[in-house]
């Protein structure tokens, strides 16, 4: 198929490249990019004026829900809502039922986002086998399979010499961790930030959940030497030891998600809400600033979605009992460009980077650059068109979101994957 993406502004962090061009697509591979390009002979002729032509962005931080959870989400449907949020590749959490702690469940979801071919899916292994923290998983047969991304999401390994073990098998194998911070034992049945626990009439999560873990788990990359990167950060502490971390030299890397840097805990309009209920909480405005600069600074390298999708019977009940999260992917690019690039935060240059480029670097894949030769995967970006979140829309089952009634500026009018066009 051959595609010519006219008029459009091509963003390109792999090599600076900032400027109005065309480019053209044939066999799965950019083959051109040139201020002028014909477009005589191809199949299909996409209008970019007034767009942004980015790499496809890269989620590395999704639940999918499949096996085991399909009334949540689907493999297909999270991939129909992935590639309706511009991105082309995305990291599945190993907490699904069963847990993702073997070959055969990882060549399972493997098997079928592959059949989809819409999105390219990497499955992550859990670190323990059924996430329980006592025994690891078969890191290295899942390693042995292609599994290079391993995650306990949704809890952390409380046991620190386990820990240890695994940062040591999985650094051999050139893999990384992806780190989900939280001190169990310190939750105590929290469930929003403490600073409105009392205000909502809610047990609290304190800063310190997050602190502790991201502490410790910083200290041990340090001595095993495994890449180690900082899920869905929420604290001015996770940016100051990040910053810190990095100095030292340690491998280290860091997101935030949409819903931290754009809403505090302040926004919570009363306990009956909750699609404001996720893990880590939301936190103060004096956190979701130090989130925002720190992605401003590079502290924090990428943008991810810790998409959750939950059934509505779910979410419609009691906020203490309701499950933690949201959806997020049909969200994220425009959030980012109103909030971040709108408010001065990035560049249409550092989005760029923070959603697809740094993610492309710490997986270790050959995507997030749109250079001649490469393969193409390509997200068309208007950052000027304004629409208003309206979760019936989604491709997603989940319609779990706070953001909805909000307006946003910035839509993804076309995806391209492996020079195929998906949305």
């Amino acid at each position: 198929m051959k595609i010519i993406i006219k008029n459009g502004r091509v963003i390109n962090p792999a090599d600076r490249m900032d400027s109005l061009a065309d480019v053209f697509v044939e066999d799965g591979e950019i083959k051109a990019i040139a201020p002028v390009l014909r477009s005589d002979d191809a199949d299909t002729v996409i209008d970019a004026s007034g767009c942004w032509v980015m790499p496809g962005f890269i989620d590395m931080h999704v639940h999918l829900r499949d096996p085991g959870q399909t009334q949540k989400e689907t493999i297909d449907t999270g991939i129909e809502a992935a590639a309706n949020g511009g991105f082309t590749t995305i990291v599945a959490m190993a907490n699904t039922s069963p847990v993702v702690d073997n070959i055969d469940t990882y060549r399972y979801v493997r098997d079928k986002a592959e059949k989809n071919g819409k999105v390219t899916v990497l499955q992550a292994g859990s670190i323990t086998k059924g996430l329980e923290g006592k025994e690891l998983s078969d890191l290295k047969g899942l390693i042995d399979a292609g599994c290079r991304v391993f995650s306990e999401d949704g809890k952390s390994v409380m046991n620190s010499a386990l820990m240890r073990q695994a940062m040591y098998i999985i650094r051999k194998a050139g893999g990384i961790i992806l780190d989900h911070c939280e001190d169990k034992p310190l939750v105590e049945g929290g469930v929003v930030n403490m600073t409105e626990a009392s205000r909502l009439g809610l047990p609290g999560i304190s800063n310190a959940v997050e602190d502790i873990i991201a502490t410790r788990d910083i200290m041990l990359a340090q001595e095993t030497g495994v890449w180690l990167h900082l899920c869905h950060c929420s604290t001015a502490g996770a940016e100051q030891y990040l910053y810190r971390a990095k100095q030292l030299g340690i491998r280290v890397s860091g997101e935030v998600c949409p819903h931290h840097f754009t809403l505090s805990c302040e926004d919570i309009p009363d306990k009956t809400d909750t699609n404001y209920k996720m893990n880590p909480p939301l936190r103060t405005r004096a956190d979701v600033a130090a989130l925002r600069d720190g992605l401003a600074k590079g502290v924090f390298d990428c943008i991810s979605t810790d998409h959750a999708p939950h059934t509505e019977e779910e979410k419609a009940g009691d906020f203490e009992k309701a499950p933690f999260g949201i959806v997020g992917l049909e969200t994220a690019a425009a959030l980012t460009n109103s909030v971040l690039v709108n408010g001065g935060y990035l560049t249409p240059m550092g989005m760029a980077e923070k959603m697809s480029y740094n993610p492309s670097r710490i997986l270790g894949i050959d995507r997030g650059d749109i250079s001649i030769g490469k393969a193409a995967d390509i997200t068309v970006f208007d950052p000027k068109k304004t629409w208003t979140v309206n979760p019936e829309e989604f491709k997603s089952k989940g319609r779990n979101t706070p953001f909805a009634g909000k307006k946003l500026t910035g839509q993804v009018k076309t995806v391209i994957h492996n020079g195929q066009i998906t949305r």
